[in-house]
């Protein structure tokens, strides 16, 4: 296996940038996660790793070996694609087969490297089965045994579950990470969905308009967003945004907004933004009934519920606070009717302030 750098990538398409300086940094064995909305780049920054596309500045590296301008056939590297890609007038053997055969590999390393995937994924008793007589998620499979059998550098993943049913996306995502434990490859896989990337990855790369927003471990990234654009994107339901104010009282520094007031240090803001300017942020899983709050409670609000998403175990509101949409975790037992009054406390060690103007996080109580 062997590490993936990236330094200073770019690519335009005609006119138009799509990648804009981008470095990244997956250790030999790791597993990084590029996520982000559609049209962020994220696609292209793996088929430029792939050498599917010709980087325009930058380079690719891995492990000491430059790839940035190589063929994709001399990078050594396996990739596992949304669409299976499977040969369909071939069996499930003769597709895991047909690339160590075109390699001129002797027939008896093709056998125990068949056996070995099949083994993995559970694919003995679908090896003479053709991909038309195949489920979604055995195709998938397949797929990702065709990788494996390559046995390359690098393994790379175009957004594999999106064919697939929730069910069958849940039981996906645990294979392949079960199989990047295994083998122990160094993986890049691309993904819009965060549950995937928040689960999978042992370090992600958030996106946005052809920019790394942020990186770092997953938990870290979403605790600790550096943006109000990363804040927005990880978490479900996303996070609550509140315009607020942040003014000067008896010389100390107070930030109001719609009944929450909290006091941040200096050393926290830095470069305090103007009154009126910033963005309180709160996720809806740290919002709750004043007495489940209690003493870390930053203020109480008051919104109006408009639709309730009753999960079983917890529940839901979306509500309507100061002209705009608000989200809030009740638990499973909490049923209020449309058009009812919430009393709600946030979270005060919880909360993020975003600069109103850049969007960048200036207080984070969680960091």
């Amino acid at each position: 296996m062997a590490s993936v750098t990236l330094r200073g990538v770019e690519k335009r398409f005609g006119q138009t940038r799509v990648l804009s300086s981008v470095d990244i940094d997956v250790p030999d064995g790791g597993f990084a996660v590029l996520v982000g909305p559609s049209g962020c780049g994220k696609s292209t920054l793996l088929r430029l790793i792939a050498g599917l596309e010709e980087a325009d500045g930058g380079s690719i590296r891995f492990g000491d070996k430059d790839v940035t301008r190589l063929a994709p056939r001399e990078r050594d590297i396996a990739m596992v694609f949304q669409s299976y890609a499977l040969y369909p007038h071939l069996t499930v053997r003769q597709n895991l087969a047909f690339g160590l055969e075109l390699r001129k590999t002797a027939k008896s390393e093709i056998e125990k490297r068949i056996a070995e995937a099949s083994e993995m994924l559970g694919l003995g008793q679908l090896l003479e089965r053709y991909p038309r007589q195949l489920s979604g998620g055995q195709r998938q499979r397949v797929a990702m045994g065709r990788a494996i059998v390559r046995r390359a550098q690098v393994f790379l993943f175009d957004e594999p579950l999106s064919n697939l049913d929730a069910a069958l996306r849940a039981q996906v995502r645990v294979d392949i990470r079960k199989l990047h434990d295994r083998i122990g490859a160094t993986s890049v896989y691309v993904t819009h969905d965060q549950v995937e990337a928040m689960t999978l990855a042992d370090r992600i790369f958030v996106l946005n308009k052809g920019f790394v927003e942020q990186s770092g471990p997953p938990l870290d990234v979403y605790a600790r967003p550096a943006t109000r654009f990363v804040a927005a994107f990880l978490g479900s339901p996303a996070m609550n945004f509140v315009e607020a104010e942040l003014e000067q009282k008896d010389g100390r520094w107070q930030l109001s907004a719609a009944g929450v007031s909290l006091r941040p240090p200096p050393s926290a803001l830095g470069e305090s933004p103007q009154p009126g300017q910033v963005v309180l942020g709160v996720r809806p899983h740290d919002v709750g009934a004043p007495e489940e709050i209690g003493k870390q409670s930053a203020g109480e609000i008051r919104a109006s519920v408009e639709v309730l998403e009753a999960l079983g175990t917890e529940s839901f509101a979306h509500c309507t606070l100061a002209g705009a949409p608000f989200v809030a975790r009740l638990p499973g037992a909490s049923r209020p009717a449309r058009g009812s009054e919430l009393v709600l406390a946030v979270a005060a060690e919880h909360v993020h302030v975003f600069d109103a103007a850049t969007g960048r996080a200036f207080w984070n109580r969680e960091a």
